[in-house]
């Protein structure tokens, strides 16, 4: 990071919260309900990073924290819990967090404390799938896997690997089934609103709603009418902004998923796309 880039890292939170009080009129912002948005990597957490940036148009919050709270570091090493939920407890009155982060207890007791509003998103696993290699591949050189993905002879390889996970030569990447564990774990929290982020490609107005009505559980009142609210959520929703955006489309793993991919993730992930809602059975 550039000594230019750290500046404007330090003084983002005073700007944004002067912009905040002008919008609002307001030097408080203690009233609204503490929100974050989580995600499991690759699986929409920039798509809901963008609504919930349209959160501070429509509720008075300062802004949306500009960093990730993080279970595992982008070296690839793993955080203590304990710094993780301490991390989650110091996000700002006012602000709304977001990250990567696991369902630990000391994180649950953090985030589903009463009067706190969780969003976690998650994503079909062959989908999710498509999006990590072309991620690692060809868009995050500094990716844990990027070099070994860049050895392998073409897509398809790759695609096995991220089906199978591997643990060599230092590298290590859990299989499908085993990244899908943290998702049933948040899916179990009655606190957490979870979301799939083909509901909100697919069916958007509708799990928008839904979202303003989570807010609303809390008893706050959005103070921007429903309709103008979701204007502005539907404007702010702009996928190929996102550096990470590829095609902002589901179902895309049907392109790229041969007979002996099916095979091979059927294998793995045994009756896991049934148990997420997916596919009504292993016929796919």
């Amino acid at each position: 990071m550039t000594l230019t880039q750290k500046i404007r890292r330090t003084l983002r939170p005073a700007g944004k919260t002067a912009q905040a009080v002008w919008r609002w009129k307001r030097l408080s912002f203690n009233e609204v309900p503490p929100v974050f948005g989580n995600s499991k990597p690759k699986s929409g957490s920039h798509l809901l990073l963008q609504i919930l940036n349209g959160f501070t148009q429509i509720m008075p919050y300062r802004y949306v924290d500009a960093d990730p709270i993080r279970t595992i570091n982008k070296d690839g090493g793993r955080r203590t819990i304990d710094r993780v939920a301490a991390d989650l407890g110091n996000v700002p009155q006012g602000v709304i967090g977001w990250g990567y982060v696991d369902a630990t207890p000391e994180n649950v007791a953090v985030l589903c404390a009463p009067n706190r509003v969780n969003y976690f998103i998650y994503r079909d696993p062959r989908d999710m799938l498509v999006s990590q290699v072309f991620f690692a591949t060809d868009m995050h050189e500094e990716h844990g896997m990027h070099a070994y993905y860049k050895s392998l002879p073409d897509f398809g390889a790759r695609l096995n690997v991220a089906i199978t996970g591997i643990e060599r030569d230092g590298l290590k990447m859990v299989s499908v089934k085993q990244r899908y564990e943290g998702v049933f774990q948040w899916l179990e929290q009655k606190m957490v609103m979870c979301l799939r982020f083909e509901d909100l490609i697919n069916n958007r107005d509708a799990t928008l709603h839904a979202m303003l009505d989570e807010v609303e559980k809390t008893g706050y009142k959005i103070p921007t009418p429903r309709e103008k609210a979701l204007l502005i959520l539907v404007e702010a929703i702009q996928p190929k902004k996102s550096h990470t955006f590829r095609s902002g489309k589901t179902g895309g793993w049907k392109q790229h998923f041969t007979d002996e991919h099916k095979q091979l993730f059927k294998e793995v992930a045994g009756n896991l796309l049934v148990r997420l809602g997916y596919e009504k059975n292993n016929d796919w």
